[in-house]
């Protein structure tokens, strides 16, 4: 089975918690004081949210599979279609012990595939390394990113 997965970056983590209660009708799966989980079943999807001091938005998105084969299945892929991806084995990032494949796609967002097989006690260490053209620390567990730079504003629909 295979779950999407999302993390947001949010300013406020008790209203946020607050929020996603009302929206998912359920509280977080797990609940700590800088992050908190939703492994929801309608939608299928793992959902978390930080407050880490970075940028408020969204983090970074993936697939979290069951098992070690499903997750080198999804990395073959990735490589088979010539992405480059970055491999971690027992990453300790978000309160547990992944082995995860990483990739940016064409747009730059990254991709997180994943096998979580134990839980940990604190947030986490392994962050991502990450080209100098993207920002340092965007993903799980690395330091907070620069401050952003402005972005042109663009005419019309959803631009």
């Amino acid at each position: 089975m295979k779950r999407l997965h999302l993390h947001v970056n949010v300013p406020d983590l008790a209203q946020s918690i607050r929020f996603y209660e009302t929206l998912f009708g359920a509280g977080p799966t797990v609940r700590k004081d800088d992050y908190a989980k939703w492994m929801l079943d309608d939608p299928k999807v793992n959902f978390a949210i930080s407050e880490r001091g970075r940028e408020a938005g969204l983090d970074h998105v993936g697939v979290q599979v069951d098992s070690k084969a499903e997750l080198d299945a999804l990395a073959g892929r990735l490589k088979a279609a010539g992405e480059a991806t970055l491999d971690q084995t027992a990453a300790a990032c978000c309160y547990a012990t992944s082995d995860k494949s990483w990739v940016e796609d064409p747009a730059g967002l990254k991709w997180e595939t994943f096998f979580t097989f134990g839980e940990i006690t604190d947030y986490g260490k392994d962050g991502v390394p990450v080209p100098e053209t993207v920002s340092a620390g965007s993903a799980c567990c690395g330091a907070p990113a620069a401050a952003p730079q402005p972005k042109p504003v663009t005419a019309g629909c959803c631009g």
